[in-house]
């Protein structure tokens, strides 16, 4: 059985391309997740990729990482500043967690400069715009080879 990434993302993901593309860019996140599915594929590994506004049911989506996943990529949107109920989720899985941010959210407002969900991820990338998505793909899937 292949190893199993879930890419959870948070918040007005869902507008990507046509949300602050000076912020993020034009991709949408269906290329987001054409290009992780392409490039899990390429690793052997399969890739689960969810979108949500809502806060709770980000919270059913990582808990429901605890069985079926090798690690979890999200990148939780505005809740990273504000949600201790995803760090508490995240910690509960016992999973290798990357956090992804399309933006570099230290160059930005400094209510963005903290998150709760890093002191609980394993890795962070930020500020590298969509392409950050496939970095923490290949980071988790080299973790599966050792």
């Amino acid at each position: 059985m292949a190893d199993t990434i879930h890419i959870l993302n948070g918040p007005n993901l869902n507008m990507l391309g046509s949300r602050e593309a000076e912020i993020y860019g034009t991709v949408t996140l269906d290329d987001v997740r054409e290009a992780c599915t392409d490039e899990g594929a390429r690793l052997g590994v399969d890739i689960v990729f969810e979108q949500t506004n809502s806060e709770g049911t980000l919270v059913d989506l990582i808990q429901a990482t605890r069985d079926n996943a090798s690690g979890v990529i999200i990148n939780p949107g505005a809740y990273s500043h504000t949600s201790i109920a995803i760090h508490d989720a995240l910690r509960v899985v016992d999973l290798p967690v990357i956090e992804v941010h399309i933006s570099n959210i230290f160059a930005r407002e400094p209510f963005r400069h903290h998150s709760y969900v890093s002191p609980v991820a394993t890795g962070v990338i930020c500020g590298l715009g969509a392409t950050g998505y496939i970095l923490a793909v290949n980071a988790l899937a080299a973790q599966f080879s050792h």
